[in-house]
């Protein structure tokens, strides 16, 4: 969700910023660049060591609420055709689950505010007990929409969102967008989800699947067309 579909990453820095000067701290630009992709407990724990004297989960709740408070007031900040392709998979019938870190209470708002019911489930951080890296969150969202996560595509931004979706056994896209992402074999790399649609990800899923059958390797860094 954060940095793939909306580019809430810096509603999440603003608010880290805010709430580590409220305790006499310094945040940094590198500090708030450690935290993208994490789970907001490991995110939390970074935190306290800035000074923020508070429970973990009395800051995963703090940075939440001021996440979603700027939402509220500015609005969704869609990333370039991310919409555009959750409509055109929707309106093909793929099922769809929103898998994220971010608080459950975070990611219906964002759901809500789509235009129209996209996700089949949602798979947020407060509900797994393992954050990305881990795959759990994958697994999960796939036994919900009863498939096996090999037959789905997961699209990410971040090095522990691409992680978990690759050791879920998906088929994975990349987006790099705060943070650079590495050519690798696990994973293809798009430039961008503009002019992405649900025959380039079809495509995309049937070429991987047929060259990880084969085992052959396949490294492939594309704009979708």
């Amino acid at each position: 969700m954060d940095g793939t579909l909306v580019d809430t990453e810096p509603y999440w820095m603003r608010a880290e910023h805010e709430l580590v000067e409220s305790f006499g701290g310094v945040w940094t630009h590198s500090d708030a660049m450690l935290l993208v992709g994490s789970g907001l407990l490991g995110s939390a724990a970074i935190l306290q060591n800035r000074g923020v004297n508070l429970s973990a989960e009395a800051i995963v709740d703090v940075l939440t609420t001021r996440v979603q408070e700027q939402l509220a007031s500015a609005g969704i900040p869609w990333r370039p055709g991310a919409h555009e392709l959750l409509s055109d998979l929707h309106g093909a019938g793929v099922p769809m689950a929103l898998v994220t870190m971010s608080e459950q209470r975070m990611a219906r708002q964002i759901a809500g505010i789509v235009g129209f019911d996209a996700f089949t489930t949602i798979v947020s951080g407060d509900m797994v007990q393992q954050s990305k890296p881990h795959p759990e969150a994958y697994l999960t969202a796939a036994a919900v929409l009863g498939v096996d996560a090999a037959h789905c595509v997961a699209i990410e931004d971040s090095i522990p969102g691409v992680a978990s979706a690759v050791a879920s056994g998906a088929v994975v896209i990349g987006v790099p967008h705060m943070v650079p992402l590495e050519h690798s074999e696990h994973y293809t790399l798009w430039e961008t989800l503009a002019g992405s649609s649900v025959t380039s990800v079809t495509a995309l899923y049937r070429s991987r699947r047929s060259t990880l059958l084969s085992g052959t390797t396949y490294i492939e860094d594309a704009t979708p067309a």
